[in-house]
């Protein structure tokens, strides 16, 4: 693992790393702020899943967490959204919601994406053992956050690694892929037509076939330009609402789906996980 970057912040240590992953065959760049804490304690980690077009650095120069997480006691680690490198297909089309930034938290089963395009199993699988290797986390405690397509991803690990976290919320989630453009585009592309496969990574469906969290909070602006097409949490919530699934989703007057936005509710949301995260050694 190369540190890129390492900035002392609010008394702890903002770090961008890259390192070899074995699960694209890339280079993957996070992001990782660790909060002052003593020598040899372990910390609670949240997971920050980002949207279509971002990496790591959309949230970690704009997401404003790091005075919340030096408070709160909080890791927050920042993954990539896809692999990237000269090798690695992207979208021949050129379109935004496909290919490079663009990895929907699936991994790929088509070609050419099915190489490198493994973004579930290095989130699930290979970033956690590195954190814990080489911070001070403890992965007895950890929970799940995200925007857009960040959300997409927060929620469905969320829903189906139970155990694994202890909470999960979302800004402005794409919370039923399997009916929205841009999430069909995604998943005919990545997996292919099989739509039961399809239900393994839409929070609607996966809610309907009987996961469950403790608890769900999302946040949602009134003004944001893909909530009609797009988002839809109406679907989430009745969803929700049909199966017993706790569910806090609050509307938002004035705000659209940009990091103004986001850092509006990101100290909310880290209260919100810390409350959850934070009681037990």
């Amino acid at each position: 693992m190369d540190i890129l970057e390492s900035h002392v912040a609010f008394g702890g240590r903002q770090e961008v790393c890259r390192h070899a992953s074995s699960s694209t065959g890339t280079d993957m760049t996070f992001s990782v702020y660790v909060p002052p804490h003593e020598e040899g304690v372990r910390l609670p980690v949240v997971w920050y899943l980002s949207g279509l077009t971002c990496s790591h650095a959309n949230v970690t120069e704009k997401g404003e967490y790091r005075r919340a997480c030096a408070e709160l006691g909080l890791i927050l680690v920042a993954p990539d959204t896809s692999p990237r490198g000269n090798d690695v297909p992207d979208d021949p089309q050129g379109s935004y919601d496909l290919g490079l930034g663009a990895g929907f938290y699936v991994d790929a089963t088509r070609s050419p994406y099915a190489q490198h395009y493994r973004m579930w199993s290095y989130i699930a699988d290979e970033l956690p053992a590195l954190i814990e290797r080489e911070y001070p986390a403890d992965m007895q405690r950890q929970s799940i956050m995200g925007h857009s397509m960040g959300g997409h991803g927060a929620l469905t690990m969320a829903l189906r690694m139970t155990g694994r976290f202890r909470a999960v919320s979302a800004f402005s989630p794409i919370v039923a892929p399997s009916q929205v453009p841009w999430g069909q585009k995604a998943f005919e592309t990545y997996i292919g037509d099989d739509r039961e496969l399809w239900r393994r990574h839409d929070a609607v469906a996966l809610v309907e076939d009987g996961a469950r969290m403790p608890d769900i909070l999302i946040d949602q602006g009134d003004a944001d330009s893909f909530l009609a097409e797009q988002l839809k949490p109406e679907l989430f919530a009745a969803a929700c609402q049909r199966a017993g699934q706790p569910l806090t989703l609050r509307i938002q007057p004035g705000y659209d789906h940009s990091y103004y936005f986001v850092s509006t509710f990101m100290a909310d949301h880290l209260n919100w996980h810390a409350d959850r995260l934070c009681d037990a050694p």
